[in-house]
Order: structure tokens, then sequence, then C-alpha cells
């Protein structure tokens, strides 16, 4: 979509919900986003050559205005959550230099996932997710795995009340076909059981030489 239908959209939900952060506002868009078109087919790239569009052509998909005013969850994310993306989660002390230990980069509440560099072990990413829907809610993951790549959520079911309206959960991944390939891609989504799936988009890339992964 381009920044203008995007910004009006996000204007629209501002004045639904001011106290919702920027990242709320982007996570509400992002995660209740379609991959398929009007028509309920998946969605073509306008490239070159003809080909089904994958996340790196269309984000998380086209935006559905009505569908981001409830999205049930949003994936929030703080200005320290951000310094701990750039490694320094504290800030800036003397000499510049960083006052906490580095975070990983791999856990910044983003509501995508993106492994550029899987090995045949076992990777994992934390997602914290915030519920602006119902109050007494309870969710279940589904999954749709990368192609040659093992997918698990720890725990698979998020159960909200109003005492308990922020949980995290984990994602790990873990390589199943020992072949040094391109990035693939599949999804997260969590439902309710009603009206609400909180999809988020996920990309990973099998890495077995390091030396191929720099040119591929």
């Amino acid at each position: 979509m381009a920044c203008p239908h995007v910004s009006g959209i996000i204007a629209v939900l501002k004045s639904l919900h001011p106290g919702w952060s920027p990242a709320a506002l982007k996570s509400a868009i992002m995660t209740t986003a379609t991959s398929y078109d009007n028509n309920g087919m998946p969605i073509q790239a306008n490239g070159r050559v003809q080909k089904i569009a994958d996340p790196f052509d269309y984000g998380a998909g086209f935006v559905n205005p009505n569908m981001a005013a409830d999205p049930g969850l949003v994936y929030d994310i703080n200005p320290s959550d951000y310094l701990n993306f750039f490694n320094c989660m504290g800030g800036l002390g003397s000499g510049d230099n960083c006052t906490t230990a580095r975070g990983s980069l791999s856990d910044l509440n983003l509501p995508s996932i993106a492994i550029p560099n899987l090995r045949t072990f076992q990777v994992a990413a934390k997602r914290t997710v915030t519920n602006v829907g119902q109050v007494n809610a309870v969710y279940k993951a589904f999954l749709q795995p990368p192609a040659g790549v093992e997918m698990a959520v720890e725990p698979p079911v998020l159960v909200f009340s109003k005492e308990r309206r922020v949980q995290s959960f984990r994602v790990t991944f873990k390589a199943t076909r020992k072949v040094q390939g391109d990035y693939r891609f599949g999804s997260l989504a969590w439902h309710d059981g009603g009206s609400h799936w909180v999809r988020i988009p996920i990309a990973v890339r099998i890495v077995i030489e390091e030396v191929y992964s720099k040119i591929s």
C-alpha cells in the first residue's frame, strides 16, 4: 500500500485508539493484513517475471482498515526496546559506551520474524503481545513453517484476563534440511476462535557454509 493510504488509515486508528503507541498502530495494520487479493487469489508480484508474491514483495500484505481497528492483540515497543536492538539497552555512558550488556537482535518486538542464518541447530525468537480486545480471551497458535524448517511455539496457548493483558512467547526454529538456499517464508497466527486472526510473516534462510551466505 502507498504511504498516503497507510498514513490516512493510521490517522483514523489513532482517533479510535488515542492511547496506542506508533508501534501498536503499526502492529494492528500488519497483523490484520491479508496475503490474498480481492478475488481470494494469492497476491502477484508486479515484476518483469510474473510470480506469486512473498513477504519481501508485500510485507504483511494488503491493509484491511476495518480489521485493524480491532486487531485483538498488538506487538508493542517502547524506546528502551530500540536501545536493546542497537545493543545499548541502557543507553550510552561515558565515552559513548553501552551501560548494559548487549541484547538479542532477533528479540525486537516487531510483528514479524526474520532468521537470516539458521543452521541445523535450534534458534529462538521472543515476542510479547498485548491484549487490546475482549478482556477474557484465549488465543491458540497456528503455524505455517517455512519449507525445510521445523517451528514450535511455547506456550502454544495464551490465556488473557484483566490481570494478565501482556504475555510473552518464544518461537523456535530448527533446520530439517541441510540445504544452502535462499529465504523461505511462513507465518505465525494467533486465533481466539472468533474474528481475530493475529498473523505475522516469517522469513528464514538456512545457512550451511557462511561464505555462501554472503553472496547468495
